[in-house]
């Protein structure tokens, strides 16, 4: 694991507790809203990270016992990261499952580590974004440990907005 992937999965980890707690939780503030999209940043010692987030705005199978779902796209100014997206599904995902998103009729396959999907590469990243910024919904299918499925629908409404807000936030 590299050491910026390492340092994701601890900021993100942070971000669940932003999301859920008071903004001022291990450093991780809230700098704003857009729509359904909620723009996270940390201003840390050695690392300054940025990230919007979204919940879900339906979830199946409803009865689905899980931690909160969220979708990220992060910008990590001192590695020229911009825009990386993310999903935590909010349990255990297959090992080896590919987790599935769809936005409108393009369909982008994430891999899965531990609870959390990523894009593998950085053309279908800035295409998935680009679909992103058309589009009104995102969809995401993931399989878990236990071969139980769930289907999240996030809103796109004030995406774009967020994406430029992250941009000035972590230039």
């Amino acid at each position: 694991m590299t050491v910026r992937a390492f340092l994701q999965l601890a900021i993100l980890g942070l971000s669940t507790v932003a999301t859920h707690a008071p903004a001022s939780a291990e450093g991780t503030v809230v700098a704003g809203r857009h729509g359904a999209w909620t723009l996270h940043v940390n201003d840390g010692k050695s690392v300054k990270l940025c990230f919007v987030t979204a919940e879900p705005e339906t979830s199946e199978p409803k009865t689905s016992a899980r931690a909160p779902a969220l979708l990220y796209v992060s910008a990590w100014p001192k590695d020229g990261i911009k825009t990386e997206i993310s999903v935590k599904a909010g349990y255990p995902l297959k090992a080896g499952a590919d987790v599935k998103v769809t936005v409108d009729r393009d369909t982008f396959k994430l891999f899965s580590k531990d609870e959390r999907a990523y894009v593998a590469d950085a053309t279908q990243e800035l295409k998935l974004i680009e679909a992103m910024k058309k589009a009104s919904r995102l969809k995401v299918e993931a399989k878990g440990e236990r071969n139980a499925g769930t289907t999240d629908t996030y809103s796109l409404s004030g995406f774009t907005d967020a994406l430029a807000a992250l941009a000035a936030a972590c230039p």
